[in-house]
């Protein structure tokens, strides 16, 4: 059967804004269905890295909130903190990186309570018995919290092929060890022949396991957790990888610790995923490069898997735009994130999604 997805463009009228609008998607998606009166109602978004604009506007995120109270539940906005060394490695800078990119609780109308703790210690342990996990590790504030909210900017994703709800609840929810767990198999090599020498990899690598060695990167496998944080600042493309053995894994890892998420909150969940500045890379990246399509509107849905669905088949739908990174697969029904990222499979993480019982691939798009 197929899971309804609802749909609103950014159009916008002098009698209709698009806070009226949003506002009636939510209603239309069932966010009432959500909660209780007096629910806890963790609202899970990307407070953006510095340096990165394309997270979600404030502004929209005080309407979740609003709507949230005025049926009498308890919102906090909430995400865990990162493994990579960034601006969101614990509770204190994960704060003030917030607060600076304008999540401050005159603008959101909520509290904001990091769901890992200190310093991404704070978990609870959730039984899952799939192929990869038979338990996994999810953020405690988050596990304890009555209902959950995910709020997600959907872009691409150098690991996962594209970001959207099943990324922002799976990995976004996990403390630092189920963080570790789901990447522990992702292995990076570097090619010599490319690297410079630079260091920044080294310089910005938490655990050390990176050192420079007669002008060339060298990767300690032993120290190595797989955060892949030194793919994505290398410049030059020299740290890359495996993909093959990787990042099939990967997906399925972070699929099942949606699933732990999820157990947690049965029939409590509402996911809304943004479609706009669909940059190529992570909001996890200290900056936003230029979006692959234009701004598409907003879908929400009472389905992890569908809404992916139906947001991936929205961009790809697109022609994309002229200065982005896109050089293939730049038509209107052409694969974007197979473009950005050719050796990836991002149809792995919906499937296997499906194949446990999150959700369905099958949709109706419903326009508001």
């Amino acid at each position: 059967m197929a899971a309804s997805v609802y749909f609103i463009d950014f159009k916008a009228t002098y009698k209709e804004n698009m806070f009226t609008r949003f506002n009636r998607l939510m209603n239309a998606a069932g966010i009432t269905q959500c909660f209780q009166k007096r629910d806890l109602v963790a609202i899970k978004l990307h407070f953006g890295e510095t340096g990165n604009a394309a997270f979600i506007r404030p502004v929209y995120i005080r309407r979740v909130v609003n709507a949230v109270k005025s049926s009498g539940g308890t919102p906090f906005l909430t995400d865990a903190n990162t493994l990579y060394a960034g601006t969101r490695g614990d509770t204190p800078h994960h704060l003030i990186t917030a607060l600076s990119n304008g999540f401050a609780y005159p603008v959101v109308d909520a509290p904001i309570v990091i769901a890992d703790g200190l310093r991404g210690k704070s978990e609870t342990r959730v039984s899952v018995n799939m192929k990869h996990f038979k338990s996994v590790y999810i953020g405690s504030e988050i596990a304890e919290a009555d209902a959950l909210i995910s709020v997600a900017h959907f872009k691409g994703h150098e690991l996962a092929g594209f970001g959207g709800a099943l990324k922002n609840i799976g990995m976004g929810c996990a403390s630092r060890r189920g963080k570790m767990a789901q990447h522990s198999d992702v292995a990076p090599k570097v090619k010599k022949k490319k690297c410079i020498g630079c260091g920044e990899c080294a310089a910005h690598c938490a655990q050390s396991a990176i050192s420079i060695i007669e002008e060339k990167a060298v990767i300690d496998g032993k120290k190595c957790i797989g955060c892949g944080e030194c793919i994505l600042i290398c410049e030059q493309g020299a740290i890359q990888i495996q993909w093959s053995q990787s990042v099939p894994v990967f997906q399925e890892s972070m699929v099942e610790y949606a699933a732990g998420v999820l157990k947690t909150k049965p029939n409590k969940s509402l996911f809304i995923n943004f479609i706009n500045q669909v940059s190529p890379g992570c909001d996890c990246l200290p900056y936003n490069d230029t979006p692959i399509v234009r701004d598409i509107g907003i879908a929400a849905s009472l389905d992890p898997v569908a809404i992916d669905q139906a947001c991936v088949d929205l961009v790809n739908n697109e022609p994309a735009l002229p200065g982005s990174c896109l050089t293939t697969n730049t038509g209107p029904g052409e694969d974007k994130f197979k473009g950005v990222y050719p050796g990836i499979e991002w149809r792995t993480q919906l499937e296997y999604a499906e194949e446990i019982g999150l959700g369905t691939r099958e949709y109706e798009l419903i326009k508001l």
